[in-house]
C-alpha cells in the first residue's frame, strides 16, 4: 500500500512538474501578429471591366445632369477611361494598411458580409480615397457590391457602387460652399 500511495504521488508531481513546465514554454515563444488582408477592390474592378468586355456585351450609360437624363452606348476600350478614377490608388493587401483600417461584420438585413474601410488619422492631401465598402454574399461567398469614396482634383466627391454583373452608378458631388449638390449622376449597366 505504501508503494501505491508513493507512486501515485510521484505521478502527480510529475504531472504538475510537467505542466509548468509547458507553460514556461509557451511564455517564451514569441507571438507573432496577423497582418489585415484587405479585399483586392482594383483587382476585382478590372476583373469586372475585363468581363463586360469578355461577354461582349455593349455597355449603356446613363447621365443625369438637372434631372435630364441622357444615354449612350460606350465602347469596351474606353471603360477604363470611365472607371480611371476608382482604379488607383491600388487597394489591396500591402500598400494601404498604414492608413485604413478593416472593420468585419455580417449584416443580417441585407444577408451580406461587410468589410468597411475606414481612415485610421487624418489622411494625408494626396490620398483622394476617403473609404470603401465590400458586400460579400452570406451564402454564395460571391462579392454583391463594392462602394467607394473618393476626392477628385477639383474638391468634388466621387462615389462609386458597383453592383457585380449588373450595372454601376458614379455620382459626382460638388462641395462648394457649406454645401453638397448632386452635380451629375451616371449609371452604367451591361445586364440586359
Amino acid at each position: 500500500m505504501k508503494y501505491y500511495f508513493f507512486t501515485v504521488i510521484t505521478l502527480l508531481f510529475l504531472a504538475c512538474n510537467n505542466s509548468a513546465t509547458k507553460k514556461a514554454d509557451a511564455a517564451t515563444v514569441p507571438v507573432v501578429e496577423e497582418k489585415p488582408s484587405f479585399f483586392p477592390v482594383t483587382d476585382y474592378l478590372k476583373g469586372q471591366i475585363y468581363e463586360i468586355a469578355e461577354k461582349g456585351k455593349f455597355p449603356v450609360k446613363y447621365t443625369t445632369i438637372n434631372e435630364k437624363t441622357d444615354s449612350v452606348t460606350l465602347k469596351f476600350d474606353g471603360l477604363n477611361e470611365l472607371f480611371k478614377d476608382f482604379l488607383h490608388p491600388l487597394i489591396d493587401s500591402s500598400n494601404l494598411i498604414p492608413l485604413f483600417k478593416e472593420t468585419k461584420f455580417l449584416d443580417q438585413t441585407i444577408a451580406a458580409f461587410t468589410f468597411s474601410y475606414d481612415p485610421k488619422t487624418t489622411l494625408p492631401d494626396s490620398m483622394l480615397l476617403k473609404r470603401w465598402d465590400v458586400y460579400i454574399d452570406a451564402e454564395s461567398n460571391k462579392v454583391k457590391r463594392v462602394y467607394m469614396v473618393k476626392k477628385d482634383k477639383d474638391n468634388k466627391t466621387l462615389q462609386l457602387l458597383w453592383e457585380s454583373d449588373k450595372w454601376c452608378k458614379i455620382t459626382t458631388i460638388n462641395n462648394a460652399g457649406d454645401s453638397s449638390k448632386v452635380e451629375k449622376e451616371e449609371k452604367i449597366s451591361w445586364s440586359y
